[in-house]
């Protein structure tokens, strides 16, 4: 499917892919006003998220790299840098991994390489969160007007503790590009998880964010877009 997508900017295509809940319009707000003068910057919603309305998640991950290929395809864009969050992150991971020849750099927040011994508790504690989030009348209404789809399902997909696809993140393997892992350190698995990339690619760096955690470009997004500034003009 083609996303729903807001553009700003310039120059070189730098793609910010969401994180779980969010809109390409909502998310990375201040990294898109940093980064518009330099950049043409676009901001897709995922399928199911925003207006790219889709109800199949059976195989999300592979679908949406197929989406963002598509959509890059009728936007005639050859190659871009890819900028992901949590959800958004894991997005990227697949489709640097299924179409490395269009990734000029990648940079992930939010996931977890391998499968963390506590899992079992980590996967109980979101799913009461979530349980709580749909017993909370104001914020179904505010996702209820955010997407055009039915936002509950993503909710459904992650009750299941198969859900979190670790044989994917396990590993960087066939991604051509310069890595960027930006890393809260509130967040052990993650910042170990990133330390641990860099023995399996030649070309991964790491930042580790002070008083952040899980979703480090919201908690510092000043601090995140410098280092992510400082990682594409190293590269370029």
């Amino acid at each position: 499917m083609i996303l729903h997508s807001v553009e700003v900017g310039t120059g070189e295509p730098i793609v910010f892919l969401h994180s779980g809940l969010q809109t390409g319009l909502i998310d990375f707000e201040y990294q898109r006003e940093f980064f518009k003068d330099s950049f043409r910057v676009v901001l897709p919603d995922l399928r199911g998220h925003g207006q790219s309305i889709h109800s199949d998640l059976s195989n999300f991950f592979e679908d949406a790299a197929r989406d963002l290929k598509d959509t890059l395809a009728k936007k005639e864009i050859d190659a871009i840098h890819i900028v992901g969050a949590s959800l958004g992150a894991l997005v990227g991971l697949f489709f640097a991994k299924r179409f490395p020849e269009k990734v000029k750099s990648l940079t992930l927040s939010g996931i977890t390489p391998g499968k963390p011994e506590n899992w079992s508790q980590m996967h109980e504690e979101d799913v009461a969160v979530q349980t709580q989030l749909l017993q909370n009348e104001e914020a179904v209404r505010y996702f209820d007007q955010l997407h055009a789809a039915d936002w509950k399902q993503f909710l459904h997909m992650a009750r299941n503790d198969e859900w979190y696809p670790f044989e994917e993140t396990k590993d960087l393997a066939g991604i051509q590009s310069p890595i960027l892992l930006i890393v809260g350190e509130g967040n052990p698995n993650e910042t170990t998880g990133a330390i641990s990339y860099r023995s399996m690619h030649e070309h991964v760096h790491v930042s580790i964010i002070p008083f952040a955690s899980h979703l480090v470009h919201l908690e510092q997004p000043k601090l995140y877009s410098e280092v992510l500034d400082l990682f594409l003009k190293n590269i370029s």
